[in-house]
């Protein structure tokens, strides 16, 4: 990232980071904050999280990757009803079909191009192509998705959740990765056991 992107990146994360949403995915909480259990009494460090100073000047994955502060990294999250990810898509890569149950995302691209849609109850698709600089709004637990279609350049983004814990369900993995009899997804899908017995190893593979 050049000096501009890590301004940006910074600017973002600490007004993200502060924003509350108006309507929240987590109960209220009756304390200023909540500690975990048995936790000595907190200073600056319990509300600072460091997990993205790596990623700052660190080289681009090979593949697509979340980096999350949300409460299982930042225990300070915990009843705040906010967190955060920044997602990192090299050239090509996807962040395939998913959904977040228990919040809505708001995603701001900071570097690169995006195609992202989402698929609402009536199973209209909505999609758009974003450019640096543009927010996009995935409502929340709607089906959607992220693609770097560029062949050569990586793209970077950071989402905001009204949740400290927003929840994330893969539809490949939750679907063709789990205990689900093959006989009822074969019947879902109006196909045989055999093809999905193929899609189940290609997941796992």
């Amino acid at each position: 990232m050049n000096s501009f992107e890590k301004i940006l990146f910074l600017v973002v994360i600490t007004t993200l980071a502060t924003a509350r949403t108006s309507v929240a995915g987590d109960p209220d909480i009756l304390t200023d904050f909540v500690l975990p259990p048995n936790s000595p009494p907190p200073d600056g460090n319990f509300f600072t999280y460091t997990g993205f100073r790596s990623i700052i000047d660190g080289p681009f994955p090979p593949a697509f990757k979340a980096v999350k502060a949300a409460a299982e990294q930042f225990p300070a999250l915990d009843g705040q009803s906010v967190s955060l990810a920044v997602l990192i898509y090299p050239a090509g890569t996807l962040n395939p079909v998913h959904t977040h149950p228990r919040s809505a995302e708001l995603l701001f691209l900071t570097r690169g191009t995006l195609q992202v849609g989402f698929v609402d109850t009536a199973n209209k698709l909505y999609t758009q192509t974003l450019q640096q600089g543009d927010l996009f709004v995935f409502p929340k637990g709607l089906v959607h998705f992220q693609y770097n279609a560029d062949p050569k350049s990586p793209a970077v983004a950071v989402s905001a959740f009204g949740s400290a814990n927003a929840g994330t369900v893969s539809l490949p993995n939750g679907l063709f990765n789990s205990t689900i009899d093959d006989g009822v997804l074969a019947l879902s899908f109006k196909t045989d056991v055999a093809t999905i017995q193929k899609l189940k190893a290609g997941i796992k593979g």
